[in-house]
């Protein structure tokens, strides 16, 4: 494909390596990657390993599926279960254990859960069954909120009665936030979400190298935007700077993309609170839908039980979300806990990154360990 193998170049790679571990000379980093496709492309590619042992690459909460707490889930386990409705959603959702198991039980059990590619799916689904309603569960930062704004649009200008959202779309400036509010974190530098900052833009996060001291770099997703982000922090690090800079400038812009921040505005508003897995209630964190779209809201047409579940004592997934941990120092990482058999959502997840280890890194990593 063009345009992909210069961003996979072995000889630029390590040219980059040796940069980092004359600029760090010795020091030792800690940085938080946010997205959990950066997570996966770090142990694919075998990153970590790449770099020297004194700069550390740590996990955050930006996996859109496992951050979604066990209650939620049960909420649309609970909306599904009703008589004539057809719950859609995507694919990574099916197997997230919730406290009375998943929605792949509960389709087992009777329920009708579909997978779909996109809400549009499931608004095509509520046009075609207009004798069901259809419930689109949604997930996901401000990547995928767009795509569930632009759907209800769509829904209100063709006047589809039998369709509706679980809203369950988080943003993550607050969670970053609490990230470095927590006495268990200390970081040197950000690692920025690309997918999300394509949407909100490099400007949103200014208030973290003015107010925290910190350096962020947007980056983009293949092996070489990494170590270059990497790479570009290490450099502020060792100039003494701070600032927000941009790797993934072929795609993000400082702006954002205003169309889609649109699209949510009209149709969206920020929910005062919102629990996430692991690192409890946080202000302003998430979305839920406007009044005017009261229609569309599933929590306003169902019954949501709204119960909060404790995580299994055995899962430390919110640990890992929170970069305390590594995914291979759980206690049932690989054991109890595999992605046939997943006892939290970072095993789940496409994006977790219990399953970026397991798939890609738990036999180097825990030999590691052992020496």
């Amino acid at each position: 494909m063009k345009f992909v193998d210069e961003y996979r170049d072995s000889d630029l790679a390590h040219r980059i390596v040796e940069e980092v571990d004359r600029l760090a000379a010795g020091k030792p980093y800690k940085l938080m990657e946010v997205c959990g496709g950066h997570t996966h492309t770090i142990y694919r590619h075998g990153i970590q390993q790449l770099l020297p042992g004194n700069i550390e690459l740590v996990h955050g909460p930006g996996c859109p599926v496992c951050v979604i707490p066990m209650g939620r889930l049960d909420d649309a386990i609970a909306i599904a279960r009703n008589p004539g409705v057809i719950l859609a959603t995507f694919g990574d959702m099916l197997r997230v254990p919730g406290g009375s198991g998943s929605l792949l039980d509960a389709r087992a059990q009777g329920a009708d859960v579909r997978i779909v590619y996109s809400p549009l799916d499931a608004l095509k689904l509520a046009s075609s069954n207009p004798h069901r309603e259809v419930v689109f569960l949604a997930i996901g930062f401000e990547t995928t909120a767009p795509s569930t704004a632009l759907t209800l649009l769509q829904a209100r200008q063709a006047d589809v009665p039998n369709f509706s959202v679980f809203c369950n779309h988080v943003t993550i400036l607050p969670a970053l936030k609490a990230i470095l509010d927590s006495p268990d974190m200390r970081l040197q530098g950000f690692i920025g979400p690309g997918h999300v900052s394509t949407v909100i833009g490099t400007d949103p996060y200014s208030w973290i190298p003015e107010r925290y001291g910190l350096p962020i770099v947007i980056s983009g997703f293949e092996p070489t935007d990494l170590l270059q982000s990497v790479l570009m922090l290490v450099q502020q690090l060792s100039e003494g700077r701070c600032a927000v800079e941009n790797q993934y400038g072929r795609v993000v812009r400082a702006g954002g993309n205003a169309p889609a921040i649109d699209a949510i505005r009209k149709t969206m508003r920020v929910r005062p609170q919102f629990e996430w897995r692991g690192l409890g209630f946080i202000p302003a964190s998430a979305f839920s839908l406007r009044a005017e779209f009261a229609r569309w809201d599933a929590e306003e047409r169902y019954a949501v039980p709204g119960h909060r579940v404790a995580d299994p004592r055995a899962c430390q997934c919110g640990e890992v979300l929170k970069g305390v941990i590594k995914p291979w120092e759980c206690r049932v990482f690989g054991t109890a806990c595999t992605p046939e058999r997943p006892i939290g959502t970072c095993m789940v997840s496409s994006e977790g990154a219990c399953a970026a280890y397991y798939n890609y890194g738990r036999h180097a990593l825990k030999a590691e360990a052992v020496s």
